[in-house]
């Protein structure tokens, strides 16, 4: 059974950093896509960042520059490096992979279980 097993989140002053990792557990499958979204309390899911593959990583207009993905294809582990973090990334933060079982066949969608971010003085 394939899972993706979210760490990483915490509690963090403004202009702190975290580091959030994401790993797909296994076996007979590749990755396609791997991605991060959030969800603040009381708003709505929104795509953070994703990374496919033989592609660039695209990120929403609030993180740029502060907030970097990457990948470790070896190990199936996606991370989101969040610098200068501010009182609106609290959230949720989801990780989401899209599988195949090979070049070109898709095995699914799967999401981890979330976890808190919060960012307060």
């Amino acid at each position: 059974q394939v899972q993706l097993v979210e760490s990483g989140g915490g509690l963090v002053q403004p202009g702190g950093s975290l580091r959030l990792s994401c790993a797909a557990s296994g076996t007979g499958f590749s990755v396609s896509v791997m991605g991060w979204y959030r969800r603040a309390p009381g708003g709505q899911r929104e795509l953070v960042a994703t990374t496919i593959t033989g592609d660039s990583p695209r990120y929403a207009e609030s993180v740029k520059g502060r907030f970097a993905i990457s990948r470790d294809n070896a190990k199936n582990t996606v991370y989101l490096q969040m610098n200068s973090l501010k009182f609106e990334d609290t959230a949720v933060y989801y990780c989401k992979a899209i599988l195949r079982k090979g070049p070109t066949t898709p095995l699914g969608t799967y999401w981890g279980q979330g976890t808190q971010v919060t960012v307060s003085s």
